[in-house]
């Protein structure tokens, strides 16, 4: 508490030291989520078991911002319950400290040009390609500089980063290891009345050991474009990427496409059909070539399925998927209800042994709900259930529907309120 005191007067100070207009505000959230994981990114198998936690987000935000300069801080702790003994306290500790999740500063030249520096989440369109991530409690961001324009109708964000291991001042012996060594993409968006559609071109370098002893930085390219209508009751959207470049020694060729068709039947009632489609390769290929579409730094828990059993974490360099789902969107009472099936099949071959299995991996059935108790408060739980194929256990093991049930629920609660705000 004496920490968080200390930031806040120091940042009031601030407030009280220009003669600019300023706006100065904090806010805390504290999100715990019970989860029951029985199947879930994976199948079980015979000799695996259901089990249960509690995870638990603490972030507070500090938000400066005046004429010209805006500024955030968010401190964040993230932690199991019961990970941490109850008799251990003190930020040494740490499992049991805070860690710098944001701090960016954005200067503006003008009323359309701006600059953004420091750790910051990157987050654009559908978060197929860049997303934010905000279902894991850790989130994501990145170090990085951003140019950007924000005109009447358009927008234009480049960034850069460059990623190191320390500030050491002699070149490693091994290559980084962690994400990438350095990445520069440029996204430009633009609205045409109820229409928007946004180009991303982004470029990522990966460092490998080329021989022993040389380490070489080889790069991927993710090229495409995003669209989205939003009509009174008809919407519309759809992404076309292509990977190419080289990822260590093997050259990459890769690609992804999906659309999604939405209808309001009624002000309480939406039905939203989709079809995903990310390109992979057979399980027997003997082919280096990188086939497998990648997701990169996406918020790959929001598709295919909120059991996580595609490209989060898993199924890279894999099959591919087609994944074609229908979303429900009605509330009961003061209830908002979503209820979404998907149907996964696999559009490369997949071998159990030497014979060839059937395209159809499965299907899952999400459900969602969410409650809003009060301003600041708000409940969401959710149930999914797998319903795996054969073709499924042959291309991740484990048991199927035949042997065993794999389903997984939650339980979020949401607290998010502003605990101060001053204007100058």
């Amino acid at each position: 508490m004496k920490l968080l005191k200390t930031i806040s007067f120091s940042l009031l100070g601030l407030i009280t030291a220009s003669t600019y207009a300023q706006e100065f505000s904090s806010d805390i959230q504290i999100r715990p989520r019970y989860e029951y994981t029985n199947g879930f990114g994976t199948l079980l198998t015979p000799t695996t078991e259901h089990t249960s936690f509690i995870g638990n987000r603490t972030r507070v935000n500090f938000n400066y911002g005046d004429a010209k300069l805006k500024m955030k801080v968010a401190l964040q702790n993230v932690r199991t319950w019961g990970a941490v003994n109850n008799l251990t306290g003190g930020i040494s500790n740490a499992t049991n400290s805070f860690v710098l999740f944001e701090g960016w500063a954005q200067y503006s030249f003008s009323d359309k040009w701006s600059t953004k520096v420091g750790r910051q989440p990157l987050s654009y369109d559908n978060q197929r390609i860049l997303g934010g991530l905000d279902w894991a409690n850790q989130g994501r961001s990145f170090d990085a500089a951003l140019i950007k324009f924000k005109g009447a109708k358009s927008q234009l964000d480049l960034g850069f980063a460059l990623n190191a291991d320390s500030e050491a001042k002699v070149a490693p012996a091994t290559p980084f290891a962690t994400d990438f060594k350095d990445m520069q993409y440029a996204w430009y968006h633009t609205n045409i009345k109820k229409l928007g559609v946004s180009f991303l071109a982004l470029n990522l370098g990966r460092e490998y050991l080329k021989t022993p002893s040389e380490i070489e930085t080889n790069y991927s390219q993710t090229l495409g474009t995003y669209a989205n209508y939003a009509g009174k009751k008809v919407t519309f959207d759809f992404s076309l990427y292509g990977q190419t470049g080289k990822i260590g020694k093997n050259e990459v060729s890769a690609w992804q496409t999906a659309a999604n068709l939405g209808y309001a039947f009624t002000p309480k009632f939406k039905a939203t059909l989709g079809y995903e489609f990310l390109s992979g390769k057979d399980q027997n290929a003997s082919s280096s070539m990188v086939k497998s579409f990648n997701p990169i730094f996406g918020t790959n828990h929001a598709f295919n399925g909120f059991m996580d059993y595609f490209y989060v974490g898993n199924h890279g360099g894999s099959v591919g998927l087609q994944d074609v789902s229908l979303k429900l969107d009605f509330p009961i009472k003061k209830v908002n209800f979503s209820l979404t099936p998907h149907l996964f099949y696999a559009p490369n071959k997949i071998y159990a042994g030497t014979v060839e299995k059937d395209s159809y991996l499965g299907t899952e059935v999400d459900l969602t709900a969410a409650y809003k108790v009060y301003k600041d408060i708000t409940v969401v739980a959710g149930y999914s259930q797998m319903f795996a194929s054969e073709s499924m256990v042959a291309l991740k093991g484990g048991t199927g529907l035949k042997d065993t049930t794999n389903n997984w629920a939650w339980v979020m609660v949401n607290i998010n309120p502003q605990i101060f705000s001053s204007k100058k």
